[in-house]
């Protein structure tokens, strides 16, 4: 019953946690037992099992409770095997999905040489708008995941097309996470190629579009500031966030809230 095997990987991640927590008595335990079913069970052919396993996952990831090797040698194939070109749509949606959710849990050397390749074929997918779709609402995630040399070698292409994509909803995907990736290039790359495809954003025929560009234009423009003067930082979740110099700091040491960090509200996920 599909209902079992859904229940069943909801009470994965918390046995995992306690085998973890008592190793010494269960050594191979979740390697053995467990972590073959939640491979398993990402190709199962119910779709509430599926997502299921996949959030099962995401939460092991999470707690760094998977192996590396495992991750190189189970996790990663299957969802090579999943969003491969002659994949089913449905399988193919949901494991590109699954690889942009856990490009930030795993290291940059698994993401840029296992999954990175794949991820630049997905952006380019003709028969799906919908993968192409989540390429660009988590293209920004896969650039902090694999660092400015990868970015501005094999993705700055792939989001130039994106940007130009015949839906329009792609390319505001795109105007929506463009803090992100400018924020992972160097200023040159800034100045020289993405100033002008931000100007193509908000010129854009579609008022979506524009809108979105105009939301991103600040944060955009933080981009270019230098962070020990301008105190403008991006957090690990992509927020854009300011921080008093300690020479403000100082001077008005009777407040303790200007010691703060102040979060900004123009984020883009």
């Amino acid at each position: 019953e599909p209902t079992v095997r859904t229940e069943l990987m909801e009470q994965i991640p918390p046995i995992a946690i306690f085998l973890q927590e008592n190793r010494p008595k269960f050594p191979t335990a979740f390697f053995e037992y467990l972590m073959p079913i939640v491979v398993r069970y990402l190709t199962d052919v119910n779709n509430q099992v599926r997502k299921a396993g996949q959030e099962a996952l995401l939460i092991l990831l999470e707690q760094d409770l998977v192996a590396q090797s495992d991750i190189e040698n189970k996790v990663c194939p299957i969802l090579l095997d999943l969003s491969a070109p002659d994949s089913d749509d449905e399988y193919k949606v949901e494991a590109v999905n699954i690889i942009c959710k856990m490009a930030s849990m795993l290291s940059r050397t698994t993401v840029e040489h296992m999954l990175l390749p794949r991820f630049c074929e997905l952006c380019s997918d003709g028969k799906l708008f919908q993968v192409r779709k989540i390429c660009a609402a988590n293209f920004g995630d896969i650039c902090n995941a694999v660092g400015q040399e990868a970015t501005e070698r094999l993705l700055i292409p792939k989001f130039f097309e994106l940007c130009s994509d015949s839906v329009w909803g792609m390319r505001k995907a795109c105007a929506e996470c463009f803090m992100a990736v400018s924020y992972t290039t160097s200023p040159e790359v800034r100045r020289s190629k993405l100033s002008p495809l931000f100007i193509s954003l908000i010129s854009d025929t579609c008022r979506w579009v524009r809108q979105a560009a105009f939301q991103s234009l600040g944060p955009f423009i933080s981009t270019f500031a230098n962070p020990s003067s301008a105190g403008l930082y991006i957090q690990e979740d992509g927020t854009l966030s300011i921080q008093q110099s300690t020479q403000d700091v100082n001077s008005n040491s009777c407040q303790p809230s200007n010691n703060k960090m102040l979060k900004s509200s123009c984020t883009n996920a």
